[in-house]
């Protein structure tokens, strides 16, 4: 297909010739802003890094090699000849002159003295922007600069070197080894196999919900990789398109990171666009463009939006969303002067975020439906028979107020990440749900005494809580701040027997066999992730009922880690349970049931496991043992765990299996996905419904938790269970 060098759609927009006048005195020049000459004045620079440049350049290749009329490519002029943004472009950049243009200048227009870094980064984008009008720019900028340059001189080689075997059964791993220092080494096949037999484990290293949310310290969060594939940029720019239809295949190539659309002759941009979620950079300057679509703001990874030289007087507030970008240009519009004065003052930043706070409540989403496993004629028959116990159990990871911060929760409005907001939204919601038992992960000291207790206590729930480790290092006052596992519990229909606290650092250090590991003293000890169990009676039967609340440690680098804390909650629940089932039953209930040993003894065990379903610690929970050689142990040693492997006698199920797990209970733009779980005793425990999901028309439409109806980046999760009768002991044969 031939494309014309030169576009119709902008030959409007040629350059001037060079000698013309810098201050420019056509119809099209800016008139003076004196909206901030309060500012110092400040030098112009290169422009920073951005996604655009690699590209532009192919990281090899000074863009001013390329344009040697560049502001940049002669000796420094006065300020005020670099300030005028337009100064080569006597004509409007769409060839119409708008009242609005003339009246709305940008602080670069002729006589402006005063211009801030933000600005002046503005203006060199906006100037490179308009020298890349030619149809595929990029694409050919790009091209050259990756041909491969001859070298004249003659490479020194070393005679001695002995070339590599062309077997194809070479060690990776020793070939690796033996690069010389600072050659990345290949990755090793246990690594590629650990991928490979756990299905998701390569993508939630880098997707994992851990990334949203680091314990102790702020962490830069990773974002979600593209599909792969072997390009990833598109340079559709300088070709004359009028029209992108909404069913364009365009959209179906998601792994696109830039998408070039600028100088053509869009008059607008489907929302379909939205799909592309892994767009970082995109150009869209120099089109017909009066608006752009609120969809726009579901782009989450995006960093670079050009909307350069269109027709935009306003943007949509949904774009507050797009909380990793770092430059938006809007120079070349006529867009509000407020919104232009925010980007002059303050940077791109600023912009987002006030977009971010005043962008409209969207419409809440329905009702979470609940999942009957039972049918209703059997719901009858248990609710007439006066032996049927059930009992209900809440998890809820409420997303700790020292965590929800505007660092790693950009996408938030302020308002909506507040404390003050979330912790109504939340009391609320487990309050109307009004379950047997509450199990809530990341609820620091001061929320659990001045919150939670005080409102909880008027419902008739009692609590049990304790901190992470870490308190105990901390003063008064910052040790309110560390967050823990707190229990409620129904007093008026269970009594509390005996409750547990597991520091799984601790237990770690009390084993024989981990004293000597010293991917234990490296890896584990400085975790200081727990876990409660609590032992119930019902005060009107004697049922005994087992529950566990934990918080498993977050990092996806550290998959060991959380089998290791998972086989040591475990191990200590089998412990405690042959000790409960020991005792004898309370006095005032003679008809209580007997536990001949602790895995007759319904349990619970609720939280927050950082780990999806492929894991290793849902494959040892759900089938009861795993390999000591499985991939999630990293080949990291840790006594008999990575000798025998792992086992329990527990018969766990996830509650949500067998209604289908749920699509996801963490939300946020680089990870959606199912971390939290309520695991039951199958011997002594059936499920009869299941609270269902989030709808999922409204998760298309937000691009991520906590928002203005969810008060974390976490759901809750709920379960409703009836006991199972114990069996009679077998009747032995009495002697004749």
């Amino acid at each position: 297909m031939f494309y014309p060098s030169q576009s119709p759609a902008i030959s409007h927009k040629l350059a001037h010739p060079h000698h013309v006048n810098v201050q420019d005195q056509s119809p099209w020049s800016r008139n003076v802003n004196h909206t901030h000459t309060h500012h110092p004045q400040q030098s112009i620079g290169p422009p920073p890094p951005s996604p655009g440049y690699p590209l532009y350049t192919n990281g090899a290749v000074n863009p001013i090699q390329h344009h040697p009329h560049h502001p940049l490519s002669h000796p420094p002029l006065p300020p005020h000849q670099h300030q005028n943004s337009l100064s080569h472009y006597p004509s409007p950049p769409n060839g119409h002159i708008h009242p609005q243009h003339m009246g709305q200048g940008s602080p670069g227009s002729v006589g402006s003295q005063i211009i801030t870094p933000h600005w002046q980064q503005q203006l060199l984008k906006c100037e490179m922007i308009r020298s890349s009008r030619s149809s595929h720019h990029r694409a050919r900028a790009s091209a050259m600069a990756s041909r491969t340059v001859i070298k004249s001189a003659i490479p020194i080689t070393n005679p001695n070197l002995v070339k590599p075997s062309t077997s194809t059964n070479v060690d990776i791993t020793e070939s690796s080894s033996k690069d010389p220092p600072g050659t990345p080494a290949l990755s090793s096949t246990p690594a590629l196999s650990a991928a490979e037999s756990s299905p998701g484990v390569a993508n939630s290293v880098v997707n994992h919900p851990s990334s949203t949310v680091a314990p102790i310290a702020e962490a830069p969060r990773p974002t979600a990789k593209p599909p792969q594939n072997t390009w990833n940029s598109l340079d559709m720019g300088g070709i004359n398109i009028k029209n992108i239809p909404p069913s364009s295949g365009l959209f179906k190539f998601t792994f696109l990171i830039n998408l070039y659309l600028n100088h053509n002759a869009l008059t607008s941009i489907p929302a379909g666009i939205a799909k592309l979620r892994h767009l970082e950079l995109l150009d869209l300057s120099g089109n017909n463009l009066s608006t752009v679509p609120a969809e726009l703001g579901m782009l989450t990874q995006l960093k670079e939006l050009y909307l350069f030289d269109n027709h935009l007087v306003t943007l949509p507030a949904e774009l507050g969303s797009l909380h990793q970008l770092q430059t938006i240009g809007v120079e070349g519009n006529p867009i509000d002067t407020s919104l232009k004065a925010i980007v002059q003052k303050d940077g791109t930043p600023a912009l987002i975020s006030y977009l971010r706070d005043s962008c409209p409540v969207p419409s809440p989403p329905p009702e979470r439906l609940w999942k009957s496993l039972i049918s209703s004629q059997e719901r009858e028959a248990l609710a007439a028979d006066p032996a049927t116990e059930t009992l209900s159990a809440l998890c809820y990871n409420i997303l700790c107020e020292k965590y929800a911060t505007e660092r790693l929760y950009g996408y938030t409005p302020s308002w909506a990440l507040s404390w003050d907001y979330r912790k109504e939204l939340i009391l609320t919601e487990i309050m109307n749900y009004d379950t047997d038992f509450l199990c809530l992960q990341e609820v620091d000291i001061a929320q659990y005494e001045d919150y939670f207790v005080k409102h909880l206590q008027g419902q008739g729930y009692e609590g049990i809580y304790w901190p992470k480790s870490r308190y105990k290092t901390m003063s008064d006052a910052d040790r309110r701040q560390v967050d823990g596992c707190a229990t409620f519990y129904k007093a008026d229909k269970y009594c509390l027997i005996e409750r547990h606290l597991i520091e799984f650092s601790t237990v770690a250090m009390q084993r024989p066999d981990f004293k000597k590991t010293d991917d234990m003293f490296n890896r584990v000890l400085g975790k200081d992730h727990i876990a409660v169990i609590c032992l119930f009676e019902v005060k009107e039967t004697g049922t005994r009922i087992i529950l566990a609340n934990a918080h498993i440690h977050w990092d996806p680098a550290y998959r060991d880690v959380k089998l290791v804390q998972v086989a040591l909650l475990v191990d200590e629940i089998e412990k405690i349970a042959a000790n409960f089932a020991r005792m004898p039953p309370r006095p005032d209930t003679p008809r209580a049931p007997v536990y001949s040993d602790g895995s007759k003894i319904p349990l619970i065990i609720c939280g927050d496991f950082n780990s999806v379903p492929s894991s290793g610690v849902y494959e040892f929970l759900t089938n009861g043992s795993l390999p000591p050689d499985h991939p999630d142990f990293m080949s990291h040693l840790y006594g008999r765990y990575t000798t025998d492997g792992l086992r329990h006698r527990l018969g766990l199920r996830s509650a949500n299996a067998a209604a289908g797990e749920l699509p996801l209970t963490n939300y946020t733009p680089s990870y959606q996905g199912e971390i939290d779980y309520i695991w039951y005793s199958t011997a002594n425990l059936a499920v009869n419904a299941v609270l269902g999901e989030v709808d999922r028309g409204y998760l298309e439409k937000v691009v991520g938790f906590p928002n203005a109806h969810f008060p974390s980046d976490h759901i809750c999760i709920i379960s409703e269970f009836r006991v199972k009768p114990p069996r009679p002991p077998a009747l032995l044969p009495t002697a004749s």
